[in-house]
């Protein structure tokens, strides 16, 4: 056998291997358990508004993607002016392998919302599959979320309300995830399950695992890059934040368009119509490697009278350049 035949059947196998390992995490995902709203505990994708360019947070597959080892780090204050308004601030590494074909990462979390801190902690698995005129990604991630409720600081109107009475201190969550994503120079699109584990809080304070397919959360994403001149493009996408489960079935929906101006300045913003939340957004290509971006999110719909608005600052540093100016990447 020559060595390219080889290598044709090793693929086949990691790429079945890798369908067959998917499918399996989805089957097993599909049990099914009926567990009363009131003892669910909340594992929702976190808001996140420059998540185009953390593709981490959303999607395992996006590991590897930038095709250099890369670093983001990003710091997010919601709902400003409320007391309790969540604080957000996460940090994703991924790099492909010398093959390229097999990509690792690592994301961190922390959130503080109200009395409640958690951490998440995650590392990531995708294997790299070249295609006619792009790759498709499919992608693993398995990892931990720490929850820490403190109760003493709370003014209640009923001191003796059983709910806040349990010892429940810490969580410790264990979970995976999946996701496929396609990317090319002029299009992307992906789907994520960020989680296959639900669970429920015990009259103790602590918590079971339990699968019900019907309540669990998938990230869709999708966009393209549209030539204007040759110092102009646009870049239109959208993200759909979808559960079976929900009332509201659809919990995220924001429809997103940016002018790249001369591969330095990406300049735009987005409409979350769910939340009807107008996000203006600012991005810097500082140098070939470092990028800085800010955005600003201001209520229209329920919150605008109790917030002044969300903030978001995001810092990527790419830390083994190869792509040139003329021809960077987009997605």
């Amino acid at each position: 056998m020559n060595r390219s035949f080889l290598n044709r059947i090793r693929l086949g196998i990691r790429v079945r291997l890798t369908a067959v390992l998917l499918a399996s995490l989805f089957l097993f995902a599909s049990l099914e358990a009926q567990v009363p709203d009131s003892s669910r505990i909340n594992l929702g994708f976190p808001v996140y508004s420059q998540y185009l360019q953390n593709g981490m947070v959303i999607n395992p597959a996006y590991t590897g993607t930038r095709e250099v080892l890369s670093g983001t780090l990003s710091y997010r204050m919601q709902w400003m002016g409320t007391s309790g308004s969540p604080l957000l601030q996460s940090l994703s590494v991924h790099s492909p392998m010398k093959n390229d074909k097999v990509a690792l990462g690592l994301t961190a979390q922390f959130m503080k919302y109200g009395a409640t801190r958690s951490t998440s902690l995650y590392g990531s698995y995708a294997y790299h599959i070249r295609m006619k005129r792009g790759k498709l990604s499919m992608g693993l991630k398995a990892g931990v979320d720490l929850s820490n409720t403190d109760y003493t600081g709370l003014l209640l109107n009923d001191p003796g309300d059983p709910v806040f009475q349990s010892d429940e201190k810490s969580l410790v969550l264990p979970n995976a995830g999946a996701g496929v994503y396609y990317f090319s120079d002029i299009f992307f699109a992906g789907v994520a399950v960020p989680s296959f584990l639900n669970y429920r809080r015990n009259s103790n304070g602590t918590a079971s695992p339990y699968h019900d397919f019907g309540q669990y959360e998938f990230l869709a994403t999708a966009g393209g890059l549209i030539g204007i001149s040759p110092v102009l493009k646009f870049k239109p996408s959208v993200l759909i934040d979808y559960s079976f489960g929900d009332t509201e079935k659809i919990r995220q929906f924001d429809i997103n368009g940016n002018f790249i101006i001369a591969d330095l300045i990406w300049a735009g913003g987005s409409w979350r119509v769910t939340e009807q939340v107008a996000v203006a957004i600012l991005q810097v290509q500082l140098n070939h490697q470092l990028m800085f971006g800010f955005s600003y999110d201001y209520p229209f719909g329920r919150m605008n009278s109790f917030s002044k608005g969300s903030t978001e600052f995001v810092l990527r540093y790419e830390f083994r350049y190869k792509v040139s100016a003329a021809n960077p990447r987009y997605f």
